[in-house]
């Protein structure tokens, strides 16, 4: 039985109306939240890195538009600007949003690709998910809260050297109303840090004296799957572990993502020695 389309899928008008729904009950909740936003950036680091990251915006492949590519990276290089050097005192929360503000070309932002009813199309501000799971990656390798998280498909492009690194993509943001947050529930401040050179993004997260935890994410039973739905699917356990700083030992381990991402590149670049 064929599903019913939903209000936002009927057409690009439905789904502008839908869009603008959702970002205006974002600004009500906003407004009634009693949460402290942070908002303070400085030039000058903290001295501690907790966890650093990097990656090239640039991805390469057969139907993978170039010019959206660049529009991309000068999307992310916009957002570092507005995110680098800020810092997240005790009892603060981070919301990516309330920082990069809106994605328009008013403000600055070019069409990148975004993900619109599970499909790659053209956007403005598109391809800032890939700044905001760098940002998370960073968080998940730390002490801080996560407290608002959505997650996206992990399988947007093949992987360089078909090895896949865990949360190499997969955390979505769109304005304004699906966001990445976190709280430092710690006693000292973090500051994050972003900026890029070339096509490559760089990030820290930085504080004032080292945590007494490491964390490090692994990943289990790495796969691809043709569905029932005659499509491919990205499948894989990922967990996260809390190291003792000071003997290494491994003191918890957690479930962190349960990964079941549809592939959204070139089947035939699959590596067909991990399709099961």
């Amino acid at each position: 039985m064929k599903r019913k389309k939903l209000f936002c899928e009927i057409s690009p008008t439905t789904y502008y109306i839908s869009l603008q729904k959702e970002i205006l009950k974002r600004h009500i909740r906003n407004l009634m939240d009693r949460e402290r936003f942070a908002g303070t950036r400085q030039t000058e680091r903290l001295p501690v890195v907790v966890y650093a990251e990097g990656n090239n915006m640039i991805k390469r492949g057969p139907g993978i538009d170039q010019k959206l590519q660049q529009n991309k990276a000068d999307n992310i290089r916009l957002a570092c600007s507005k995110l680098n050097g800020l810092v997240v005192m005790p009892g603060e929360t981070f919301s990516f949003w309330k920082i990069v503000g809106k994605t328009s070309k008013r403000h600055g932002f070019s069409e990148g690709r975004v993900l619109v009813n599970g499909k790659l199309v053209a956007g403005v501000g598109g391809g800032l998910c890939n700044l905001a799971n760098t940002i998370n990656l960073l968080i998940l390798h730390s002490p801080l809260t996560i407290t608002e998280l959505h997650h996206h498909s992990d399988a947007l492009a093949p992987d360089p050297d078909n090895i896949h690194v865990p949360y190499s993509a997969g955390t979505s943001v769109n304005y304004n109303f699906i966001d990445l947050r976190f709280r430092n529930d710690t006693a000292q401040p973090v500051q994050l840090c972003t900026w890029c050179e070339g096509d490559d993004l760089h990030a820290e997260l930085r504080t004032t004296q080292a945590f007494p935890h490491t964390y490090r994410l692994t990943e289990e039973n790495h796969h691809f799957h043709l569905e029932d739905d005659g499509k491919y699917y990205r499948i894989s356990n990922i967990f996260r572990e809390t190291l003792d700083r000071s003997t290494g030992e491994v003191i918890n381990r957690e479930l962190n993502w349960k990964n079941h991402s549809e592939v959204m590149f070139d089947y035939s670049l699959i590596p067909q020695d991990q399709i099961k």
